[in-house]
């Protein structure tokens, strides 16, 4: 068994995933580069191979729950645990107008990735994470998903209306506090991570803020040492509201 931390990264293959996924193998970590295209992962874990990180592919679709217990049927050969793991993993989804225009599908394509994928995912791998000494299991979130700010008139996201996406990440927010109280006790602690307004693919790379910096609050969350909180929803600058 490995000594160093083994830390899983879901849609790690660009955006904040890679970016997460770089700067824990430069923490030290040996990081699975978790991506649901193989030549993509592939790529991805060859470039952070290239700057000295020890990143391996590991394929996994979220939306598939035999794709994710294959997946941890192969850290648990390789590993045998699991220190870390990151759901990244997200999507916006195409539908953007009022949600009396949405239909349950809309809605659905969206929860499969944010919400069913990680209940799958974190599922099967919670027995790898339980053996480790400290494990650590940080759901990526948004500022869009509290309800206390989106019903503020004066908060930045207040005039947001992305109903598949907000609602996708408000339901992610109840798992995570959920998971957190199941696993109250052990080494295991869960969190929530709010990077804030990044650019990437997903919103057509209209946030201010690079990557890199929007996966500095996943890394500190993934590194928490037995002192830190569990349940907790944080961003660079604070808490974040529910």
């Amino acid at each position: 068994m490995s000594a160093e931390r083994i830390a899983l990264i879901t849609g790690a293959n660009k955006g904040i995933g890679f970016e997460i996924a770089r700067q824990l193998g430069e923490q030290g970590a040996a990081v699975l580069v978790g991506a649901r295209d193989e030549v993509r992962g592939k790529a991805a874990a060859g470039s952070l191979a290239d700057r000295g990180i020890t990143a391996v592919p590991l394929l996994i679709d979220v939306t598939d729950p035999v794709s994710a217990t294959e997946a941890a049927a192969w850290i648990e050969r390789r590993h045998g645990r699991l220190d870390v793991l990151v759901n990244n993993a997200g999507i916006a989804g195409g539908f953007s107008g009022p949600p009396s225009a949405a239909t349950a599908g809309d809605l659905r394509e969206v929860y499969e990735t944010n919400v069913f994928g990680v209940v799958s995912v974190t599922n099967a791998m919670l027995p790898l994470l339980r053996r480790s000494g400290a494990g650590r299991i940080v759901n990526m979130s948004s500022h869009v998903g509290s309800l206390t700010l989106g019903t503020d008139p004066d908060s930045p996201v207040a005039n947001v209306s992305m109903l598949a996406y907000q609602s996708s990440k408000t339901a992610l927010n109840a798992l995570t506090v959920l998971y957190a109280k199941e696993l109250e006790g052990t080494p295991v602690k869960v969190n929530l991570a709010n990077p804030g307004p990044v650019a990437t693919d997903l919103n057509q790379h209209r946030g201010h803020l690079t990557p890199a910096e929007g996966a500095a609050i996943a890394v500190r969350l993934a590194l928490l040492d037995d002192s830190g909180p569990s349940g907790a929803s944080l961003a660079e600058n604070g808490t974040v509201p529910w």
